[in-house]
């Protein structure tokens, strides 16, 4: 990927863009790096002319740094496609015009739209099919440029995957106001569970901290084309370095350059800051020089960035320090940083990923014991961030039990893009079905009905701010996610993240279209593959719900672990293998977990019997003899489970060398090393587990 930096951001998308535009005859050379933006012009000739003759000239105008950004998508996104470069023009013609504007423009401001326009937010669009002055013409209008450029980018998107565009009537808002990217990116360049290489936002370069390279604005544009809006740009486990002035000024940069495509930064803030940076002896939050320090450094930060969207916190979990070091709450903590940034419209972010010992023999249930009696205890402007579920981005985890049951303090959904316990960037994992899983979860909180999605949606619970975070795959590679199949997974995230609604498969086949091309035979054996991958990977990895199976680097099966360090890092703390039995029991004849769920899961989950067969062990302890509603044993299943699982890794090799010749060789052939090292992985996964696991049941 080439390294230019030209001085103005908006130049930076027309050479990222112009990169983009190509007319292949045969698949052409590939890396991955256009992701899913490559507007290669259309083959089906019928559909390319009628195309053509509904865009014939594009009228829009506007200066804004959003606005150039949108002029360049335009210009790069219809001459790729198209394979000529648009016409731009002031008035509109008789036929075949695109109309892109907001009210402000008189063209669309007389087709009386504005409640319309108004009722769909900054962020909504409106894509129609019209009639002006007895002509024909397409129309993009929002009220915003924000929502502009997401209508833009979604009309892009109905070229690229075929659709139909001369009876068009959409309009779109996003069901989440805040939509973010995590990125665990240390102030070194090195990346916490990251698998793309080095860190698209530091080191800084004491030289040149405000120098911002092209790879930031190519970013942007692709999170904008998923309306994602935020972005926060280091550790979770945060070094308080990044709020001095010399990493501040970088911060500001970054900003600057993600602004006209509609994003926000936040930061991950370290809650002993004042003390770790020696400003204070104490980082209590009570303290009144701690919150004087906490507003003081707001104030610095809204004064270099106006925009500024808040502070994530991950505190008293894992080593970090946080408020329980000087016997306050969590709600005290965020509390006082929350008050800091209220005045300038920023927010907290305070993660729920607790689990101390101290609290309950259990982990999965103490961040719902220190959390729920909460409820009602934070600012207005604090979301409490939730992961998907209990533990730790497992491959299959029963939805958290906070889902639901906090009603009176806003939380944020936290799902894991980067594939830290799936293989990481060496297997192919498409975590849409697995998204959908959690987001369709019913909680019965307010009855059936109640979704994981309406939980964190305001529907559920009113609330006056809402928002849902992925931890980033993102990095230097030049495919951006280590495989190319792990795009995917960003694309997902941004697609749900905007609507919880979509499909998995829907969204699946637009990637696949704007990523792979449109060939029959192609898009069946990549869709087969993709949906099929998460549950495969779960069959070699978890079956029947055993969950933990890994070692310190979270990626080979090592059911043996036995970490001296903590009880609940290891597996077998976890698996609880015997001569007798395997599986946690968490029913109320054990740790009682099954209770932090409303009913009617709480009695289902209660019984082995009523308990889903892929829940079965993370819920029961159970003989290797017990039999299942297939009659199988528990010992059957779990054999018949890796070894389906192994086989299907080893299919997806297969299916993916049956496609070459639809393919760049280039991507072709990295797709295929990447699926071999699967297969292997997962035969591994097989022949390990069950060895060690035999050694228990003894074959039963």
């Amino acid at each position: 990927m080439p390294r230019i930096c030209p001085s103005k951001p908006w130049t930076l998308i027309a050479l990222s863009a112009a990169l983009a535009i190509a007319a292949p005859i045969q698949p052409r050379a590939e890396s991955g790096a256009r992701l899913w933006l490559r507007y290669d012009e259309i083959r089906d000739q019928a559909r390319l002319q009628a195309y053509r003759r509904t865009l014939e000239a594009v009228m829009f105008s506007s200066d804004s740094p959003t606005g150039r950004a949108i002029e360049s998508e335009l210009r790069s996104g219809l001459g790729g496609l198209l394979g000529r470069p648009p016409v731009f023009e002031r008035r509109q013609r008789p036929s075949g015009t695109l109309l892109v504007g907001t009210p402000a423009t008189a063209a669309v401001a007389a087709l009386g739209w504005q409640q319309e326009l108004d009722r769909l937010s900054n962020e909504g669009f409106v894509i129609r099919s019209a009639k002006s002055g007895g002509s024909s013409l397409t129309v993009i209008a929002a009220r915003a440029e924000t929502g502009l450029f997401y209508g833009v980018f979604h009309f892009l998107r109905l070229l690229q995957t075929g659709a139909a565009i001369d009876a068009l009537d959409a309009s779109e808002r996003p069901r989440l106001a805040r939509r973010l990217l995590n990125h665990w990116d240390n102030l070194d360049g090195s990346v916490e569970r990251g698998y793309a290489g080095r860190s698209l936002w530091w080191p800084l370069d004491p030289a040149r901290p405000e120098q911002v390279d092209d790879a930031i604005a190519i970013y942007a544009r692709a999170n904008a084309s998923l309306g994602l809006n935020g972005t926060v740009i280091n550790n979770v486990n945060a070094d308080p370095q990044v709020l001095t002035e010399p990493f501040l000024r970088r911060v500001a940069a970054i900003a600057a350059a993600l602004r006209p495509y509609g994003i926000r930064v936040y930061l991950s803030a370290n809650a002993a800051a004042p003390r770790m940076l020696k400003a204070l002896d104490t980082a209590d939050p009570l303290d009144p020089a701690v919150a004087a320090w906490w507003r003081a450094k707001a104030d610095e930060i809204y004064a270099g960035i106006p925009d500024f969207g808040g502070f994530v916190v991950k505190a008293n979990s894992e080593g970090q320090p946080g408020p329980q070091d000087y016997g306050r709450t969590h709600a005290d903590g965020a509390n006082v940083l929350a008050d800091a940034l209220a005045p300038h419209g920023g927010i907290v972010m305070w993660r729920a990923f607790v689990y101390d010992a101290d609290v309950d023999p259990d982990r999965i249930k103490r961040a719902y014991l220190e959390f729920l009696p909460l409820d009602g205890r934070f600012r207005p402007n604090v979301f409490v961030q939730v992961k998907n579920g209990p533990l730790d981005f497992q491959p299959r985890e029963p939805f958290h039990p906070l889902f639901g049951a906090m009603r009176q303090t806003p939380l944020m959904a936290e799902l894991q893009i980067t594939q830290e316990y799936l293989g990481h960037s060496n297997h192919l994992v498409y975590l849409g079905t697995m998204w959908k899983e959690f987001l369709d979860a019913d909680t019965y909180a307010r009855g059936e009905g109640s979704t994981v999605a309406r939980a964190i949606d305001g529907s559920l619970a009113p609330q006056t701010d809402t928002g849902i975070a992925g931890v980033a795959n993102t990095g230097r590679d030049v495919n951006w996610t280590g495989h190319d199949f792990a795009q995917a997974n960003w694309y997902a995230f941004g697609r749900l993240a905007w609507d919880p609604a979509l499909g998995a498969e829907s969204i699946a086949d637009e990637w696949i279209r704007m990523t792979w091309g449109d060939a029959p035979e192609l898009i069946s054996v990549v869709r087969s593959t993709m949906l099929e991958s998460r549950e495969a990977l779960v069959r070699y990895s978890m079956p029947l719900g055993l969950h933990h199976l890994i070692g310190g680097d979270h990626y080979a099966p090592m059911p043996e672990n036995d970490d001296p360090r903590r009880l609940d890092w290891t597996a077998v703390y976890y698996h609880r293998a015997s001569a007798d039995a395997v599986g946690f029991d968490r029913t109320r004849h054990g740790s009682g977990a099954v209770d932090q769920y409303f009913p009617p899961l709480r009695d289902r989950w209660n019984d082995p019997a009523t308990t889903p067969d892929e829940l079965l062990l993370w819920f029961h302890r159970l003989p290797w003899t017990y039999r299942l509603a297939s009659n199988r044993t528990v010992w059957e299943e779990i054999v018949r489970l890796y070894t389906l699982g192994a086989e299907q890794a080893r299919q997806f090799e297969t299916r993916w060398a049956s496609v070459r010749q639809y393919v760049d060789p280039e991507r072709h052939q990295a797709v295929l090393a990447k699926l071999q090292r699967q297969a292997q992985d997962a035969a591994d996964w097989r022949d390990k587990c069950l060895r060690y696991f035999r050694a228990f049941s003894k074959g039963k």
